[in-house]
């Protein structure tokens, strides 16, 4: 099987149409996979043909999700970071830290979905409540666990994921990560220990939450931008299409009026016409009348 930037014969990359594949519209997929592979068929290239046929039609969701990670690529990345950041923090932190977490968490994955959501309107294609919410699911596995994160990094994902279930997303202080519990005949030597390290685990906890904190507000602010310049880009668009139509009008406007002018200019030269007729005609007649006399 090829890998990843490997070319298939006639030195053709199979890896790049897939990207292609994966990037067209889910109505659109089986029709382009077919010509797809046909064409390398023709061109004797079998086992691209082979590795094109057997994509499978990612879901709506699944779909808007490789079209963020390829209409975002950098905020992509500082979002997989993040995940990697989390998933340490929640290793070792307190139920207050992850709590905290997992609010922000929350906040970053509705940041990110509705920049998906708006992607895919932009490409003629509307989610219904369902698939924003397989998107939600599937982007809150990207962030909780590491195989995920691996398959929506690769761009071809054919459904939505879900996060593992024994990932905390705001759990309760009996379920937070306990201190080990030690022997009654080593508790008394061993309280002193425990008192020294007591300090540094705290500062440790409070450092890692420190990095976590930075992380979400680093994929908040970078999700604002995005978010910022994709209504400045609608916004020029919308502006250019104004200025499109006004000049239109503009357009319209000179036309009407010319053709008004000339349809003026057309009667009066037919009323010219009419009133010359009119006159040579009396001229006949007057003219008939002197020769009866």
């Amino acid at each position: 099987m090829q890998r990843k930037g490997e070319r298939g014969s006639g030195g053709n990359d199979v890896e790049r149409l897939l990207d292609e594949l994966f990037a067209t519209p889910p109505p659109a997929f089986v029709s382009r996979r077919e010509e797809l592979a046909a064409e390398a068929k023709a061109e004797g290239r079998v086992e691209d043909a082979r590795l094109i046929h057997a994509a499978r039609r990612p879901s709506l969701a699944a779909w808007a999700a490789n079209l963020l990670l390829r209409s975002q690529p950098a905020e992509s990345r500082r979002f997989l970071e993040l995940g990697r950041a989390l998933r340490e923090a929640y290793r070792t932190l307190d139920a207050d830290g992850i709590k905290e977490l997992s609010d922000q968490r929350s906040t970053i994955v509705s940041a990110l979905s509705r920049q998906a959501v708006a992607l895919a309107r932009e490409a003629g294609h509307r989610l219904s409540d369902a698939a924003q919410q397989d998107l939600a699911s599937t982007l809150r596995a990207v962030l909780a666990d590491q195989d995920a994160a691996d398959r929506w990094a690769a761009g071809r994902l054919e459904s939505a994921l879900t996060p593992p279930a024994d990932f905390p997303s705001g759990i309760a202080a009996a379920d937070a990560p306990q201190e080990p519990t030690r022997a009654p005949t080593a508790q008394r030597s061993s309280r002193t220990g425990a008192k020294d390290e007591l300090p540094e685990r705290r500062r440790q906890r409070q450092e890692q939450l420190a990095q976590a904190r930075k992380a979400v507000a680093t994929a908040e602010q970078a999700g604002a931008d995005a978010s910022l310049q994709q209504a400045r880009d609608r916004h020029a668009q919308a502006r250019q299409q104004v200025t499109a139509a006004e000049e239109q009008l503009r357009t319209a406007r000179e036309e009407f009026q010319r053709a008004e002018h000339e349809q003026q200019e057309a009667e009066e030269r037919c009323q010219a016409a009419a009133d010359a007729v009119t006159r040579a005609e009396r001229a006949v007649q007057e003219a008939e009348q002197e020769e009866e006399h």
